[in-house]
């Protein structure tokens, strides 16, 4: 029996009083009467990437992680499995495929193993590959692990769907008859694709908002240890412990984000913007620090240096007070126009060493366009503030957006210019078109490929958007632009 739950109206029934109703402490009598100790099994799963490209910015599934805490707070058995491990034992028996090689920073490549393309694909130019463990290896992985109760499933990012499905079925083989339930960004985003993938319940949105009542009804499980939604802080720290590289954690700072940019679907995917404090914050880097000796932590907040004031300045403030000796890194553009010489100077003191700004384009319609977030003038601004506090052209990372519906190539080629005159350094990044983000359907209308009915034409690598004038040959020319070193202003040469 398939399932999807709507999240809209599941979410109006709720009414956001499911955390308050179940985050009471239940008394013992009462626990014992409905069974809440009786241990339930979960497995949970981080499935296979297919895709042309793969690799791992310190990725982990933090939404999966945060779930296990839950589970394990509300007294289930977990087990977990991650299809991307780069250092499962058993990969070493596989003489065919080689090792990934990793960076001391916790970054790095997955293993990964050529495959047939999807058909819809088969016209692209490019080798297909899976990331992670083979799946020769996964009937052994499953064997050690007891028959759960329930399988919970997270997916990411929408044209991976694929590796996905693969997981399900491996599943379904190895475990017949226990439910399955798939949660994450793919699911929310493209609830009807996602009926599709074999599983038994797609659970769009928050996990801990609708998760305890599928569980109540499935194996009569209650969950009376919740969060409070409003507070992050109220959420216990993600279940790390279950990863077998330690080298580097994601730390989450917010959800959602106070901008609306046109390309993004941040306002569906975490809701409201809400923040936790910062002194909490610095607690969490701390006990990860002492406790498992963690150096190298990422932050993938949408909205970081957000009215820093309130977060970024307090927060770094608390890590060089406490002299925590760690590195940050943040691949997920962080807002330039909050940097000012106190909080430039705070981040190198405080350790940032991989630092990203999203800028988008150097053209002020498209800016405007976009969502605003930061002017020509601001971006040159910041770059001056950041090189002042120490940080190189190359150290400034620059995202310059590529592939919008309707963005003529010169206009990415003058944005390119123009971060390098600044002395920054820039990066494409390719656009894929986000169902429910504010372009979408700008999107739909101008790519050539059917992407309201096939996720796998989401994929950027296809730059699925493109206007004519981004052909190959001028986007293998814009490539090349950004790999030339940085220019150094005029103003630091005087």
């Amino acid at each position: 029996m398939f399932s999807i739950v709507n999240y809209n109206l599941l979410l109006d029934s709720l009414n956001w009083k499911y955390t308050n109703r179940y985050h009471k402490k239940l008394s013992p009598e009462l626990l014992c009467a409905n069974n809440v100790f009786m241990i339930r099994h979960i497995l949970l799963i981080n499935p296979w990437i297919y895709d042309f490209a793969a690799y791992d910015l310190w990725y982990k599934p933090l939404g999966l992680l945060y779930l296990a805490s839950l589970l394990r707070q509300n007294g289930a058995s977990i087990s977990w499995v991650d299809c991307l491990d780069p250092d499962h034992p058993g990969m070493r028996h596989e003489p065919d495929i080689r090792a990934p090689r990793r960076h001391p920073s916790g970054k790095g490549s997955y293993a990964e193993e050529r495959i047939p393309k999807p058909p819809p694909l088969q016209s692209i130019p490019r080798h297909y590959h899976r990331f992670g463990i083979t799946p020769r290896i996964f009937p052994d992985m499953m064997t050690s692990i007891p028959r759960p109760d329930v399988i919970m499933v997270t997916s990411m990012m929408t044209y991976w769907y694929p590796g996905l499905f693969e997981t399900i079925s491996h599943l379904k083989t190895v475990f017949p008859g226990v439910p399955v339930i798939l949660g994450g960004n793919y699911v929310t985003l493209c609830p009807e694709h996602a009926a599709l993938s074999g599983a038994d319940f797609c659970l769009p949105g928050p996990g801990e908002i609708f998760l305890p009542p599928l569980l109540k009804d499935l194996l009569e499980m209650d969950m009376p240890e919740l969060p409070d939604v409003g507070d992050l802080d109220s959420y216990p720290y993600p279940a790390f412990d279950l990863i077998r590289r330690r080298d580097s954690v994601p730390i989450l700072t917010s959800r959602g984000c106070p901008y609306r940019c046109s390309y993004c679907a941040s306002h569906l995917l975490a809701g409201r913007y809400r923040r936790r404090s910062p002194i909490r914050v610095a607690d969490e880097i701390e006990h990860w620090h002492s406790r498992l000796g963690i150096k190298n932590f990422s932050f993938y907040d949408d909205a970081l240096l957000a009215n820093a004031k309130e977060m970024a300045v307090p927060l770094l403030q608390e890590i060089i007070r406490r002299q925590l000796s760690v590195q940050f890194h943040c691949p997920n553009g962080l807002h330039l126009r909050e940097i000012t010489p106190e909080l430039g100077a705070l981040m190198y003191k405080a350790g940032f060493r991989t630092i990203r700004f999203g800028f988008e384009s150097s053209d002020p319609v498209r800016q405007k366009q976009t969502g605003g977030k930061v002017s020509n003038e601001e971006f040159s601004e910041a770059v001056r503030h950041l090189r002042l506090a120490g940080y190189q052209s190359q150290d400034i990372g620059v995202y310059i957006l590529c592939g919008l519906p309707g963005q003529p190539a010169d206009e990415i080629r003058e944005s390119i210019r123009y971060v390098r005159s600044v002395g920054a350094r820039p990066f494409l990044a390719e656009y894929s078109p986000i169902p429910g983000s504010d372009l979408w359907n700008e999107a739909v209308a101008a790519s050539p490929y059917p992407i309201e009915t096939e996720p796998l034409f989401h994929n950027n690598t296809l730059l699925p958007c493109k206007s004519p004038s981004l052909t190959e040959q001028v986007y293998h020319d814009l490539k090349l632009m950004t790999k030339r070193p940085s220019e150094t202003p005029q103003s630091e040469e005087s």
